[in-house]
């Protein structure tokens, strides 16, 4: 039973996980490379994430400078930033371009909270539907006689013990970005 409560774990933790990633590229107003991290740049013919093609670092708590890493590029990945969906307007500073972060208007921080606490929801339903999928093939077993009745109840309290770490976890996050955000 202990491979069921990994594997329980580890599906959950994936959900997190890239929950997690999906919040780093919510910005808010601060620099941080992880918001361009969802930028495809149509590198010689195939889309390709911005970081493969440049070093993304912080110049400040307001700007990032992108540094392609073949200059013939340098046009393109500032088109690229320019047109993502991320309200950005790069400019080329000889072999660098230089992002500066706007600063976000109070409606924008709300429509931004309201959309980190809609993706947190998303996520632990994805995590609740792992539960419910994993005491299914629990109960599977009961019926097929592999596990008794009191094996699967002890089961089940032991899964709901980690969707509700993980939920906890998810509102931690959702909680800590919402600060984040709503810092001016």
């Amino acid at each position: 039973m202990a491979q069921v409560y990994d594997d329980c774990t580890r599906r959950m933790q994936e959900s997190v996980n890239v929950f997690i990633e999906e919040l780093k590229g919510i910005r808010s107003g601060r620099a941080h490379p992880s918001i361009l991290h969802s930028i495809k740049v149509d590198a010689y013919g195939t889309p390709t994430a911005l970081q493969h093609v440049a070093s993304i670092s912080v110049d400040d708590a307001r700007t990032l400078s992108v540094a392609p890493y073949d200059k013939s590029l340098m046009e393109v990945v500032e088109k690229a930033i320019r047109q993502s969906d991320l309200g950005l307007n790069p400019a080329a500073a000889g072999t660098i371009i230089r992002v500066p972060m706007p600063a976000l208007s109070s409606e924008r921080r709300v429509e931004l909270v309201k959309l980190v606490k809609s993706e947190g929801e998303k996520t632990k339903v994805a995590v609740r539907n792992i539960r419910r999928d994993i005491i299914s093939d629990l109960k599977d077993s009961e019926k097929n006689k592999v596990i008794s009745e009191d094996d699967l109840r002890r089961h089940e309290v032991q899964i709901q013990k980690i969707t509700d770490k993980m939920t906890s976890d998810i509102d931690v996050k959702v909680q800590e970005k919402e600060k984040e955000i709503s810092t001016v």
